[in-house]
């Protein structure tokens, strides 16, 4: 049976360039669109802002959240949903217009499924004081959201949403995802906290800021040169804790500090690294740069001005944060090797991804072949 959904009713504020970066505020059950447009009030000048009234029907909607069977939408009602967004999107933002999705509670939901339905169509997303829709037909295979910048906002007391889905969606969206993430749980419950809020605000001018000044990031090399046969394989077990915030440091199964000086030592003597104390990240870190003329493109280094393609962590961590090309970044976090960094593609390099410690020395193998593909790609040689 299909579904004939009434036309969009929207709400609209900020700049009226159709033109502009364009963000989606999409509310949840019992809200409308006149009371999430208000946000916008709170967030950065400059982008156009929309509120998206949700199409409520029998078994669908994107405002799927009732008290009973809570984040458990129907696959057949969130396609036939996310079909009529599309509809209304594709007529407000032609391709070249970026755009952010916003969802609060089931419209953060709903964003979730419009994310990992088609990541590259969107610039960004948030996820407040909701769930993704797992097992509803969207894929959350590893690396689906790789380069898709996102916030995930939770309450501690949230008593709204399933404390298993919110944990769940906080694991996928800062782990095997790929999507470079800016969390924070607050002491609330189901309603936005003003420290969330200002955080959020903050993220979407900065990533406004960077898709502006930089565009697309490059593309850079696709394959794996210094690794048998040009593939990455993959890492055995879990992935290791790592922290949710800034700095970002893995917290659990970290390398034996023998292999971590044999990592330091390997990417120091490849030509042209020079090492020093890494000019962005915490003391006792050690950065490997390069001298000017730096043939690479400015995606390739993690620090620009200072050529910092790549650094070490402390021992007490021993991983390593990597400028990689956006596909290999996706592929380190598909295999297993790292996560993104929360601000790639935000403040820093989209290709950045925090690469676990090797283990053993097969482990080093690997991970010291990563790291000389990024300093291929910032030395500006064709691999």
């Amino acid at each position: 049976m299909t579904t004939t959904w009434a036309a969009p009713v929207v709400a609209t504020a900020g700049d009226s360039d159709p033109a502009a970066p364009l963000v989606v505020l999409l509310h949840g059950r019992g809200s409308h669109e006149q009371e999430i447009i208000a946000l916008a009030e709170h967030l950065p000048a400059g982008p156009a802002y929309a509120a998206v009234r949700a199409p409520i029907a029998e078994g669908g909607g994107y405002a799927w959240f009732a008290n009973r069977g809570i984040g458990r939408p129907v696959a057949g009602s969130l396609r036939a949903t996310m079909d009529w967004f599309w509809q209304w999107l594709d007529e407000v933002a032609p391709p070249g217009r970026p755009v952010v999705l916003i969802g609060f509670s089931g419209g953060a939901a709903f964003a979730g499924g419009l994310l990992l339905d088609d990541p590259d169509r969107y610039a960004g997303g948030a996820v407040l004081y909701g769930t993704l829709p797992f097992e509803a037909g969207v894929p959350t295979t590893p690396a689906r959201l790789a380069g898709v910048p996102v916030v995930v906002a939770q309450g501690e007391h949230d008593s709204v949403i399933p404390r298993e889905l919110l944990d769940r969606t906080w694991s996928y969206l800062l782990g095997e995802s790929g999507a470079p993430t800016v969390a924070r749980r607050d002491p609330v419950g189901h309603g936005i906290s003003a420290e969330a809020l200002a955080t959020l605000a903050g993220w979407l001018r900065e990533r406004l800021t960077f898709l502006a000044h930089r565009g697309r990031p490059a593309a850079g090399p696709a394959t794996w040169a210094a690794l048998p046969g040009g593939r990455l394989p993959t890492r055995a077990g879990a992935r290791p804790a790592v922290t949710s915030g800034i700095p970002q440091e893995q917290r659990s199964d970290t390398a034996p500090v023998h292999l971590q000086e044999e990592v330091f030592a390997r990417i120091a003597a490849l030509p042209g690294v020079g090492t020093r104390q890494s000019a962005i990240s915490v003391p006792g870190a050690r950065g490997f740069q390069l001298a000017p003329p730096r043939l690479g493109p400015v995606d390739a280094f993690i620090v620009p001005s200072a050529g910092e393609f790549a650094h070490v962590h402390p021992g007490s961590d021993g991983s390593l944060h990597v400028a990689l090309p956006p596909a290999l970044a996706a592929d380190v976090v598909a295999k297993g090797w790292g996560v993104a960094h929360p601000l790639a593609g935000v403040r820093l390099t989209p290709g950045m991804v925090l690469l676990f410690g090797p283990r053993d020395p097969a482990e080093l193998q690997t991970v010291v072949a990563v790291v000389t593909t990024s300093h291929a790609w910032a030395t500006g040689q064709h691999v």
